[in-house]
């Protein structure tokens, strides 16, 4: 059983390091995300510089890596190999393990996006009726503001206050705090963005492209 999870472990992380935008702007586009728009290799970037199609490509694979790695301990537990508490503890960190190889991933220098995808998909595995909730809130607060920044990050505070204070019913102990380490995570790895925020440098985005826009 410890080779197993181990081995899990393991294709969670190299799941997470699969560099969506960097491949797929290499392949279809001739160049490296990274070196144009804000530099990030992510789906938000991708919209920006790539357009809708690649982006939304690059936003429903990452976002897939997230709810894979995490469905993994779904499996273990459809054959009996663990009882549901230790299923979601294994979600918990299969999905956190993807996280960190879209953060720091082995297939490009360590050197990745921020997660928010990939976050979204181990959140959607981990409690579907709360990731949709917190998907309004992120779609609310980007359409009043324009910043997606800023709603990653406010969405990534909602999951686990609608878990603490039990909106869903009672919620496992993990999970609750879990959600609060992927909101610091997701607002720290933004913290320049929150300085761009401040200062009125940050790049903003339309879910309606305005008259005059592509």
């Amino acid at each position: 059983m410890l080779l197993i999870l181990v081995g899990l472990s393991l294709l969670s992380y190299l799941l997470g390091s699969i560099p969506t935008a960097i491949w797929y702007g290499d392949r279809y586009h001739g160049i490296d995300i990274r070196e144009h728009g804000s530099g990030n290799a992510g789906a938000t970037n991708t919209f920006r510089v790539l357009g809708k199609k690649a982006g939304s490509i690059v936003l429903f694979v990452d976002a897939l890596k997230g709810f894979a790695a995490a469905s993994l301990a779904t499996v273990l537990y459809s054959f009996g190999l663990v009882d549901w508490q230790t299923c979601v503890t294994l979600k918990i960190l299969f999905g956190f393990l993807a996280i960190i190889g879209h953060l720091l991933p082995v297939f490009c220098d360590f050197k990745g996006g921020k997660g928010v995808a990939t976050t979204l998909g181990m959140v959607i595995a981990l409690h579907p009726q709360a990731a949709l909730v917190s998907s309004l809130v992120f779609l609310l607060v980007f359409a009043i503001s324009h910043y997606v920044s800023l709603g990653s990050m406010v969405t990534s505070l909602v999951f686990p206050l609608l878990l603490q204070f039990g909106v869903f019913g009672k919620e496992l102990p993990i999970l609750i705090y879990f959600g609060f380490i992927i909101s610091f995570l997701v607002i720290f790895t933004h913290r320049k963005n929150i300085g761009r925020i401040i200062s009125g440098t940050e790049n903003r985005m339309y879910l309606i492209p305005r008259k005059g826009r592509l």
